[in-house]
């Protein structure tokens, strides 16, 4: 089954995207050991091999406690430009909000089933809420309000922390990369999403007040790595909305960086209006505006994943 948004909607946004680029994406040049946007050397993050099969899946989830510094963004962008270097990749919107959803032309308000009734009641199969998206090879799990009621109904559910792993067990193999977008929260459903992953990305807006909950998540992962999950580890903490016309947002990702060292990805994502053009669009940037720099920076940023391990 496709998701669908409202033509006149998508036809009135996609008017103000980009034309789409005649090379191959990935081909542009990258690095050099140039200084990046970190101040450190940018590494050349070549173009991935394609796989000889899918499967088994690693896990993703994109977490961060504070709300507005881009998960969702990336959860989608990040999951299209991968889908473009020929991963197939699945979408769990992990959020009440079902922006995720919504982002992708998914009606939220009228779905029957979502992941929540995957959650709290036996007898569905994962496979028949998998929705495909434009982009081939990416799908997506969506979530909508219903979600919100989860947290309550699971406290009482035995290993409550692992039902979201239970859910996607029957769908690993079918998969190269799920990625979990997580509800701005520490709570059960994210403890989920973090016992069910592989690898966490921290999306990190570049303004001091963003940086002062990073402990928190931290310490929360590093719990979680010692009684739940001790395969877990931080993939990234990826630099967002980044400004290099202010010496705040400059400021900012010298001091993660002196903080956090290789833990930050080389990859930073600047702000632009075209992020909520294309969800306007319900459509990653990567098709929306394909040769647009935001584009451009996603795609280096599946490369870098890809490069250091966290992605087949």
């Amino acid at each position: 089954m496709s998701v669908t948004s409202e033509a006149t909607t998508h036809d009135a946004a996609r008017a103000g995207g980009g034309k789409q680029h005649d090379r191959l994406p990935g081909t542009e040049t990258v690095g050099s050991g140039q200084i990046g946007p970190t101040g450190r050397p940018m590494p050349d993050f070549p173009v991935p091999e394609p796989l000889t099969g899918h499967g088994p899946a690693r896990v993703i989830a994109m977490c961060n406690q504070k709300g507005g510094v881009g998960k969702t963004t990336t959860t989608i962008n990040l999951g299209a430009a991968l889908a473009e270097y020929g991963r197939k990749v699945l979408l769990v919107d992990f959020d009440p909000q079902g922006a995720l959803s919504v982002g992708l032309g998914v009606r939220t308000h009228e779905l029957d089933h979502t992941v929540y009734n995957l959650l709290v009641e036996r007898g569905h199969d994962v496979r028949d809420l998998i929705q495909e998206t434009r982009v081939d090879g990416l799908d997506l799990l969506p979530a909508n309000i219903d979600l919100s009621a989860a947290e309550v109904q699971l406290v009482g559910e035995v290993a409550r922390e692992q039902v979201l792993m239970r859910v996607l067990r029957p769908v690993m193999d079918d998969y190269d990369v799920v990625l979990i977008d997580c509800q701005p929260s520490l709570g059960l459903l994210t403890v989920n999403a973090l016992t069910c992953a592989h690898g966490v990305i921290v999306p990190l807006e570049t303004e001091f007040f963003a940086m002062r909950g990073v402990a928190l998540l931290i310490d929360t992962i590093d719990k979680i790595t010692e009684r739940l999950n001790p395969r877990l580890q931080i993939d990234g903490i990826l630099a967002t909305m980044f400004d290099s016309r202010t010496l705040h947002s400059k400021e900012v990702v010298r001091s993660v960086v002196d903080h956090f060292q290789d833990t930050v990805f080389h990859t930073v994502i600047s702000r632009t209006v075209k992020f909520p053009d294309a969800t306007l669009a319900a459509e990653p940037i990567t098709s929306y505006a394909s040769t647009h720099s935001g584009a451009e920076a996603y795609r280096q940023l599946a490369r870098e994943l890809i490069s250091r391990g966290g992605a087949p």
